[in-house]
């Protein structure tokens, strides 16, 4: 093992939740929680990121330089940002255009007007030219890193961090380009986030293809590289992920058994999601031993016990739930049928409130702090919500409940007659009509399309149980911050989940050989928790759940040993 001594790290990312608009999924809370943790271990962790057209505007950046490359035929000049990593990311601070002081962490914004999409990080693109918008757009961001690097226009860096398909094309140009030779002095780690979405494009033949974008590196490509480009399924398509994967020196999955279950190909019909077409890569990349798990960490405040901590009331709850759909279509053009069902089922549940107020004596009243609620905050994706939506089959034949979901439903109101499933999460339009039908089929289900920050802790704070079914889950985030207030989950043992949550220790957890027998076993498993409520058992779980801590500082260490030392 070397012992060079890591200096100065350049994170290179499409998220960062350090700034306001710069947040989708949990890569944004990494890249957000990584450079202080560095930081402790004496390392400067920069990051590089797209501007989306506001961010230095909204953060007062100081501007650095002005770039000229070479892209999709033209020639385009690019700014790059500087601004010191913010405290909190409610803080703006002065930069002296005139200083530059590179002893403290920096974020880089690129700023040109291919990145910017209303305001948006990445666009939804179409079912015929998938990742096709943002495959040029974070061509373009990559190229535009890279040459900032050899150029010097950034400080000299010891190891070079891209995560995900959208900055993987540093990668390539490291590895394949000869102009950007220099870069292969930099360490190069790949951290994969999600292994799912590879930004797949053809080589040639469309504005949104390696042909277009690199015209000039197509006789400038190294031979034996140049292979690594493509996807091993499609002859004629480049994958950005199957790039950083094979011309990284190490690749980083964001926990242990995730990097265990993609050196296995995929079986989407039995519910396994492994390698996703690049298992082999990633085995070749293991036994080099090159590749590593490493669960990611959650920021914990000492100050506040899980216990001690306030907590809204359901009535606070349904109030703030009332607000943020109030906001959200304030922002919209057009009126949401699910934005409007959501505020009148919260509705239903305010007057249900006042109505149980007056007829009862004050001394009967619940403690709305008990109220069953269960809880779900996440992505509307397949990835999550797969098994909630299959068919469901009663082995006793007795329920009438159509999906995995609806039995769920069905249970909570026979066994909780006053309980609630509060779900919240932005995404697939189709699957969110697909909640919308659901809502309006049973009156214990709001559901939420969108998400809103202050919304989503209050239900980590006030839910009784948190529910992350995802059919794979490379880290997951949702499960730690409702574990750290207190609030048990029930998950699919899968990835991150697998090792953050122990079954009947700190959570709950359901398992099954096919999608079916998935959701059979989470229907099931449902079934037992509950009935579990108030018993000396859930009280352990809950104090179990507590106490987990999976730190920051503690990551950072694996990183520096782990990643940036290479061999």
């Amino acid at each position: 093992m070397s012992s060079v001594s890591i200096k100065r790290v350049l994170l290179v990312a499409a998220e960062n939740d350090a700034l306001h608009g710069a947040k989708v999924g949990g890569m944004a809370d990494v890249i957000r929680d990584l450079p202080p943790a560095l930081a402790q271990c004496s390392v400067i962790a920069d990051v590089a990121m797209p501007n989306y057209g506001f961010l230095a505007q909204q953060y007062r950046a100081a501007h650095l330089a002005d770039i000229e490359v070479d892209f999709a035929g033209e020639r385009h000049s690019v700014t790059v940002y500087r601004l010191p990593r913010p405290q909190h990311k409610d803080a703006i601070v002065t930069v002296d255009q005139d200083k530059f002081d590179d002893s403290i962490a920096q974020i880089y914004l690129f700023d040109h007007p291919l990145f910017n999409h209303q305001g948006q990080v990445y666009c939804n693109g179409s079912v015929d030219r998938p990742f096709a918008e943002d495959a040029t757009k974070f061509a373009l961001f990559s190229l535009c890193v890279a040459t900032s690097l050899v150029r010097e226009i950034l400080p000299r860096m010891d190891v070079l961090h891209l995560h995900d398909w959208h900055s993987a094309m540093v990668a390539m140009l490291r590895g394949c380009v000869v102009d950007f030779a220099g870069l292969k002095s930099l360490a190069c780690v790949f951290t994969i986030h999600n292994l799912a979405l590879q930004g797949i494009r053809p080589f040639s033949g469309d504005e949104s293809s390696f042909g277009h974008w690199f015209p000039q590196y197509i006789d400038k490509l190294d031979p034996i590289a140049k292979e690594s480009l493509f996807d091993p399924r499609y002859s004629n398509c480049i994958n950005p992920m199957r790039m950083g994967i094979v011309l990284s020196d190490k690749v980083h999955l964001v926990s242990p058994t995730y990097a265990q279950e993609v050196l296995k190909p995929s079986d989407h019909h039995k519910g396994f999601f492994g390698g996703e077409g690049l298992e082999n890569d990633l085995a070749t990349k293991d036994q080099q031993g090159n590749l590593v798990g490493i669960i990611n960490g959650c920021v914990y405040d000492e100050a506040i016990s899980a216990f001690d901590a306030h907590k809204a009331s359901y009535e606070d709850l349904l109030l703030q739930a009332e607000n943020t759909v109030i906001q959200w279509q304030a922002k919209a053009t057009n009126l949401s049928v699910i934005d409007a069902m959501a505020l009148a089922r919260i509705g239903q549940y305010k007057h249900a409130l006042l109505s149980d107020s007056l007829a009862l004596k004050p001394a009967q009243i619940k403690d709305e702090t008990e109220r069953f609620l269960l809880t779900s905050v996440g992505r509307l994706t397949e990835q999550k919500v797969l098994i909630l939506l299959q068919p469901f089959s009663d082995p006793q034949g007795l329920s009438s409940a159509k999906t995995v979901l609806d039995a769920i439903l069905l249970s909570l109101k026979k066994l909780q007659p006053d309980g609630v499933f509060l779900m919240i999460g932005s995404g697939d339009l189709h699957i969110a009509k697909m909640m919308q039908a659901t809502a309006a089929r049973y009156d214990n289900f709001l559901f939420l399309h969108g998400y809103d920050e202050a919304l989503a802790e209050q239900l980590y704070q006030c839910g009784s149980l948190f529910l992350m079914p995802s059919s794979f889950e490379p880290c997951g985030i949702s499960q730690m911050l409702a574990m750290r207030v207190g609030q048990p989950c029930l998950v699919h043992g899968v990835g991150g989940l697998y090792d953050t949550v122990e079954d009947n220790v700190s959570g709950w957890v359901f398992n099954g050989e096919t999608l079916a027998s998935q959701g059979q076993a989470l229907v099931e498993r449902f079934n037992q928790v509950v009935q579990l409520l108030g018993s000396d058992t859930w009280q352990q779980v809950k104090h179990n759940a507590a106490k987990q801590r999976f730190t920051w500082d503690e990551v950072a260490k694996e990183y520096i040993e782990k990643l940036y030392v290479t061999n």
